[in-house]
């Protein structure tokens, strides 16, 4: 009979810790897949912009946030109403939940300015032509590296040991949150459902820090550039994981703009990008979306990656 208790006792135990990681599995990918926020004409303070007759058309500027978007949608919204004062236009901006929802946006022409990330912009393909306008610099360079990370505690120590684990992606596109370990596997002759036992998607890089130190995830890939931010804004929560390697180098994301833009709005938006972080106003909106000051874009940092992507994109096809 004690035995018969044991067991029930240990069932229950087990069925309690199995609902506690499904509810917190649950709240994460409910926050990663919220509903996408809509217009926010910074001109009228309306929820959808309306353009009168006669009056001059928003400039549309459309981001996905890499990290949870309430770190971040105040930054970029106060961007956005700096560049309406700046260049003198109504100015609206657009929130997507993933990069591949932007990139079809722009794609379709809706967007006159974005926010992309590296891997978007290099597996870009859209019908409407875009230019690079701008390159986000921290830390004194346009670099990053892809941190591969697991819980403090874990006894995993190489990303060898990931293999037939859990692992957390960002993005579909994100390049340090998903491409960069497609491209390490690529290596192989592999792909992450046959390296991994399970994945999932974040859409936030502090998402996926959190999935780990909660251990919903055995490990993650994550921008080093977000592991520094959240190592000043949340030591706590970056005090649960731990880095066991990293990946390549790679280009920030850009800031790209429609190529049939005037050129001389072309010029005066390079003008306001550029001098943006002189502004001693917007250094701290600058800083809290992990961006020191933006910068002159150097196309041929991209072009490894792109090539990267047609040829991971070949391979998917076959």
């Amino acid at each position: 009979m004690a035995g018969t208790a044991a067991r029930r006792m240990a069932a229950a135990g087990l069925v309690r810790c199995f609902s506690l990681f499904f509810c917190a599995l649950c709240c994460l990918l409910a926050a990663g897949c919220s509903d996408e926020q809509g217009f926010i004409d910074f001109s009228r303070r309306a929820e959808t912009p309306a353009v009168q007759e006669g009056a001059a058309k928003p400039l549309v500027i459309a981001f996905a946030p890499v990290m949870s978007p309430e770190e971040t949608r105040q930054s970029y919204q106060r961007m956005v109403e700096y560049i309406a004062e700046e260049i003198g236009r109504p100015t609206a901006i657009v929130q997507k939940r993933s990069t591949g929802e932007l990139n079809r946006l722009v794609a379709a022409g809706e967007a006159d300015i974005a926010f992309l990330s590296t891997g978007a912009y290099t597996a870009y393909r859209g019908q409407e032509p875009i230019e690079l306008l701008a390159m986000v610099e921290t830390g004194g360079t346009v670099l990053y590296r892809t941190f591969l990370i697991v819980a403090a505690d874990s006894s995993i120590q190489d990303f060898a040991e990931l293999r037939g684990r859990t692992f957390a992606f960002v993005d579909p596109l994100s390049h340090s949150g998903r491409l960069a370990v497609d491209y390490q596997l690529l290596e192989e002759g592999l792909t992450p459902e046959q390296y991994f036992s399970r994945t999932f998607y974040t859409y936030h890089h502090d998402k996926s820090i959190w999935a780990v130190a909660n251990h919903l995830a055995d490990g993650a890939s994550i921008d080093n550039q977000i592991y520094d931010h959240i190592v000043e804004t949340n030591p706590q929560l970056a005090g649960k994981v731990r880095i066991i390697g990293d990946l390549a180098v790679a280009p920030t994301g850009p800031v790209v703009m429609r190529a049939n833009l005037p050129e001389e709005e072309k010029a005066r938006l390079r003008e306001i990008f550029y001098g943006m972080a002189n502004d001693a106003a917007m250094r701290p909106v600058l800083q809290a979306a992990v961006i020191d000051r933006f910068v002159a874009p150097d196309a041929s940092l991209y072009e490894p990656l792109r090539q990267k992507y047609l040829e991971h994109e070949r391979l998917q096809g076959e």
